[in-house]
């Protein structure tokens, strides 16, 4: 299952998708693959600013959901970024070419609430969060 493409898992397209691929998933959390590209849309040509980050991480929680959709043999359905209270970030930005880990795990799912730890890490922690999100029952599957 962590060989499905991100394109199956979030609605996300173009320069939007910012993800690059599933690095490991359990039934809890799910571990992504992003390098920082310099596309135009956020860097400068060489860093993106470190808010970007939670997008990173919103979209990881995005393929986790998408990987719990595939496994039930649900639709896969879109979901919305509510925000964060706490967003600790140890460096002002990320630098294009750079290969980060995103890590994300379920801490409260309820009615399609949902509250996720997130972490971001490139050799070390550079980022932690809890991200709140929402998955309402009524939007278009994919």
């Amino acid at each position: 299952m962590i060989n499905t493409p991100i394109e199956e898992l979030i609605a996300h397209r173009g320069k939007m998708l910012l993800i690059d691929k599933v690095i490991s998933f359990d039934h809890e959390s799910l571990t992504s693959q992003v390098v920082v590209h310099n596309n135009g849309l956020f860097d400068n040509g060489v860093n993106v600013p470190a808010w970007l980050g939670m997008e990173y991480m919103a979209q990881t929680i995005g393929a986790y959901q998408g990987m719990m959709d595939k496994i039930s043999n649900r639709c896969i359905q879109v979901g919305f970024l509510l925000g964060t209270r706490r967003y600790i970030c140890n460096v002002p930005h990320f630098n294009v070419g750079s290969v980060l880990t995103v890590y994300v795990k379920r801490v409260i799912e309820d009615q399609g609430l949902g509250v996720f730890e997130c972490k971001i890490s490139h050799q070390d922690l550079l980022v932690e969060a809890n991200i709140n999100v929402y998955q309402p029952n009524s939007t278009q599957p994919l």
